[in-house]
């Protein structure tokens, strides 16, 4: 995943964060389905994980969910995803 230079300013329209930081496949991804099962539409989550799992997992979870994932970073080790909730 390469740095997405838009990151910083999405973080400013971030609506909720997650941390999952710590937590092993599967869980970043159900903790991330239902956090955005209690959003509205349009807002977005960022999540945290130390998982390299949620790299493949929230990927392909945007891709069948319709949540698109707008942006992806690798910082300090951390993965950081946003997600608009569809």
């Amino acid at each position: 995943m390469a740095a997405d230079p838009t990151a910083l300013k999405i973080d400013h329209d971030v609506s909720r964060t997650l941390d999952a930081r710590g937590l092993s496949c599967p869980l970043p991804l159900l903790k991330t389905k239902l956090e955005l099962n209690t959003m509205k539409a349009d807002e977005i989550l960022h999540v945290l994980a130390t998982d390299a799992g949620s790299q493949r997992d929230l990927q392909r979870f945007s891709e069948l969910s319709g949540n698109k994932l707008i942006a992806a970073e690798i910082l300090d080790d951390e993965f950081h995803y946003w997600l608009r909730k569809r």
